[in-house]
């Protein structure tokens, strides 16, 4: 198959994105309103609440791949797909890791986002139309958040999306957004729904191949 992609990004993300701002905003009402766990959760990193975006790439990344698929833009090779995939998931998980043992920031941390940051771009390198398409709806989905973060934070709002671990270094409110908000939404989640979406795409695209060359024997 094709790499090119003769899908339009802007269109193929349209409505996933809007059906991800609604999740977004109908979680941070719930949160403000104290509406009942486990649907919501104001607990720094958002306790597991079943309302919320973390989940949605595995959903859209079954579709992104099947609407590419289906348009000649699938993968050219399905090994290299998954293969660059779960490469792009160790530098993910070091990446994870290193941040989580140098949360003082220095060298270390600034390393480990390097690699995270690199774990996004690698699936580039194996089904190029959906990983961009992934990067594109990832940002899409997280920089509402970040936007949200930015007043939750400045006003105290009592929300997840203010919430702050308990090993946090003190700093000012720019020095917190930065940490808390910037590096988590626009690294750590983008490179989490390039990952997986990849992961459930590649798989779905395997299966659809699979079906196709088995049909005619039948």
């Amino acid at each position: 198959m094709s790499q090119e992609n003769p899908v339009s990004v802007g269109k193929l993300i349209l409505i996933p994105a809007v059906i991800t701002l609604g999740v977004t905003i109908l979680r941070l009402v719930g949160e403000l309103q104290n509406w009942p766990s486990p649907l919501f959760s104001r607990e720094p990193g958002g306790g597991g609440a079943i309302v919320g975006i973390s989940w949605l790439p595995i959903i859209f990344g079954i579709y992104f791949a099947l609407k590419l698929a289906g348009a000649g833009a699938g993968p050219a090779s399905l090994g290299k797909a998954l293969g660059f995939t779960v490469l792009g998931l160790l530098l993910m998980v070091g990446g994870g890791f290193l941040a989580a043992s140098s949360l003082s920031g220095g060298p270390k941390l600034a390393a480990a986002f390097v690699l995270i940051a690199v774990a996004a771009v690698v699936p580039l390198l194996g089904w190029p139309s959906l990983a961009k398409t992934l990067l594109a709806y990832g940002y899409a989905a997280r920089i509402p958040v970040l936007i949200i973060m930015f007043f939750a934070l400045r006003g105290g709002w009592g929300t997840h999306y203010d919430g702050l671990p308990p090993n946090l270094p003190k700093g000012g409110f720019m020095a917190t957004f930065f940490m808390v908000g910037v590096l988590p939404q626009m690294i750590i989640w983008i490179a989490f729904t390039v990952i997986v979406g990849m992961l459930v795409g590649s798989i779905t695209a395997a299966i659809g191949r699979h079906g196709k060359t088995v049909a005619p024997a039948t």
